[in-house]
């Protein structure tokens, strides 16, 4: 497995806040876990509120854990409350369960890592999310053909839309 290095983790962050300034949106806070499940880098902006922390991780270890977007496990959780409940529970890390966590791929699509953002609209969180992945030359799951998809069991939503 390749691993995601440090530099790479905050230049997704770094580039995740980039692509935030040019969609104007309120101050952010993201959260990169390694394949593993735990921090390799937080950052918060100024002006971001309590709490994000814990929320910039908890969307980005629901997508690690259940291989696909925080959005589409969101739609699970929907789906089947008590299949969730149990996964909440045998889970070593909080999941949270709103959009703006995004998987990190490799060119290959082996998932190296996760992305949880935190702190505007849910599909704002999301395209962030997604410009900073792929601002340092890694992939989201909206980055892959269908074919690879079914090749790589990557779950893939409908395209996120800002909704302003």
């Amino acid at each position: 497995m390749r691993a995601l290095t440090m530099d790479q983790a905050l230049a997704v962050i770094l580039n995740t806040f980039k692509h935030a300034e040019t969609l104007k949106s309120h101050a952010l806070a993201a959260c990169v876990l390694d394949a593993g499940g735990r921090v390799k880098a937080f950052l918060k902006q100024d002006g971001a509120s309590l709490m994000r922390f814990e929320i910039a991780c908890g969307k980005a270890f629901a997508a690690l854990a259940m291989n696909r977007s925080s959005r589409l496990v969101l739609q699970k959780a929907r789906e089947k409350p008590l299949f969730m409940d149990s996964l909440r529970e045998m889970a070593d890390s909080p999941l949270f369960l709103e959009a703006g966590g995004q998987l990190i791929r490799d060119d290959e699509g082996e998932i190296v890592g996760a992305i949880g953002v935190t702190g505007d609209v849910n599909e704002i969180d999301d395209l962030c999310a997604v410009a900073g992945i792929r601002a340092v030359g890694l992939k989201s799951d909206e980055d892959f053909s269908e074919a690879d998809c079914r090749r790589l069991n990557i779950k893939r939503g409908p395209p996120i839309k800002d909704p302003r």
